[in-house]
């Protein structure tokens, strides 16, 4: 297997059926305690924005000359939007000092917000998908994680009476 395809399908896991998008999502949590976990927190916000880059580069490489634009086999775009829903929790995670088990409300919101979001694909997350590019591939599971992200922090502040 070649680079940018290990990449592409974050170590294989997009070969792995039915629905690899959501096999993609479930394999960004365990790689995102990790991170959280050994570096801190905060670090899950360049291993982000490392994703997008690596991974627009990669399905850039990948789908060239193909018709099918986002092949189902592509999921870093999915381990990157994954990743930016999280957010909530590693900000959680660092502002309090609490354990990132202690979230596992915020880890589960994000995992369900996310999926929603990136196959429903609402107003710019199916924009963005409709651009036909790698990026486009990118910035659909960017939008969707970043509307999952609001959705984790509403929930955690309805969930601690801040909007009650």
């Amino acid at each position: 297997m070649k680079g940018t395809t290990v990449i592409a399908t974050f170590l294989g896991t997009g070969l792995m059926r039915p629905a690899p998008g959501t096999w993609g999502s479930l394999a960004a949590l365990p790689v995102a305690w990790a991170l959280m976990t050994l570096l801190g927190p905060l670090w899950l916000i360049p291993a982000a924005v490392l994703a997008f880059l690596l991974g627009w580069w990669a399905t850039a490489i990948e789908t060239r000359g193909q018709d099918d634009h986002d092949p189902s086999e592509i999921v870093i775009d999915e381990v990157a939007g994954q990743w930016i829903a999280l957010f909530p929790v590693a900000i959680g995670v660092a502002h309090t000092g609490a354990a990132l088990r202690d979230l596992w409300p915020g880890w589960i919101a994000a995992f369900v917000l996310f999926r929603l979001f990136d196959i429903w694909k609402p107003w710019l997350v199916g924009r963005a998908d409709r651009r036909g590019d790698a990026l486009g591939v990118m910035l659909d599971d960017v939008w969707a994680g970043v509307f999952a992200a609001i959705g984790v922090a509403a929930l955690a502040a309805f969930a601690h009476g801040v909007l009650m």
